[in-house]
């Protein structure tokens, strides 16, 4: 089905939200609830679920249906969010069917996003710039690559996808959480078609045998989004990126992160504040 205002796939909003953020645990809700910054004016403030951000700004890219993949347990997200009134967009839930990691929790939304254009966020990572989502959009209907990620500055290497870019800004190497690495960016965001949602659902197909027999490790590890991402390249799946250099983010799955945003959010009354500068960048 394509979209009769455009000719192309309809945008499909997809975030995995079925993790058990262990790292931060004990919480008294869902980590994707957990308020960040406040909604509102000075006189009549309302916490922010950190989710809220990622939805509003694709509802603001043109998402207009988004698939949310809940573990069972996390109950408070549709709860809160119910049929997505709040964010200007038609939200339905889909559970984990696999144990195994973010891959398969995006791979179990196959049969309903498998004919679109999807538009993919982490819903514990804030981030900035606030358009970027529309940037991404607005570059893959216009340039036709199957994939274009969003891209900025690495902060914590230990702990990120690390990108290794050409001269033009085409991704030759990804590497997983190398504490020492030199390489300057990570990927947070992207927007891709129907070819690489069919690539995932092969690709984790095909994992699956292994990682069920090795306690849920791939490669004697975790199976990470980036992983799927770089094997759809060396595939040959059309891909260019968007560099954000004076974009960030925040991820919240870390006590030492949560915190960080907790204050930066709270200071800014409910707008978007760049962490490092402290420039308001809503």
């Amino acid at each position: 089905m394509l979209d009769s205002d455009t000719g192309s796939p309809p945008l499909i909003g997809l975030i995995p939200a079925a993790g058990t953020a262990d790292r931060v645990a004990p919480l008294p809700c869902s980590k994707e609830l957990f308020p960040i910054g406040f909604l509102g004016s000075d006189s009549d403030l309302r916490p922010k679920p950190s989710a809220q951000y990622l939805l509003e700004r694709m509802a603001g890219a043109g998402v207009r249906k988004a698939f949310i993949v809940l573990r069972d347990g996390k109950w408070d997200i549709p709860a809160y969010f119910g049929g997505g009134a709040l964010v200007d967009i038609d939200l339905a839930y889909l559970m984990m069917r696999r144990p195994h990691g973010v891959p398969f929790s995006m791979d179990d939304a196959y049969p309903f996003i498998k004919d679109s254009t999807v538009v993919f966020g982490f819903p514990d990572i804030l981030y900035w710039p606030e358009d970027a989502l529309d940037v991404l959009v607005e570059r893959r209907q216009a340039g036709g690559a199957e994939m274009v990620i969003g891209v900025v500055p690495t902060r914590r290497p230990e702990k990120e996808d690390l990108l290794e870019l050409d001269a033009e800004g085409r991704i030759v190497g990804l590497h997983i959480k190398q504490a020492n690495s030199r390489l300057k960016y990570t990927w947070m965001l992207a927007v891709w078609g129907p070819g690489f949602t069919e690539f995932m659902h092969a690709f984790v197909s095909a994992a699956e045998p292994e990682i069920a027999a090795n306690h849920g490790l791939w490669h004697d590890r975790e199976l990470y989004p980036g992983d799927v991402l770089w094997a759809a390249i060396q595939e040959g799946l059309s891909h260019e990126t968007v560099v954000f250099e004076e974009g960030g983010y925040i991820d919240i799955g870390t006590p030492d992160e949560l915190a960080r945003a907790v204050r930066e959010y709270a200071a800014s009354t409910g707008g978007d504040r760049d962490p490092e500068s402290g420039r308001d960048i809503s």
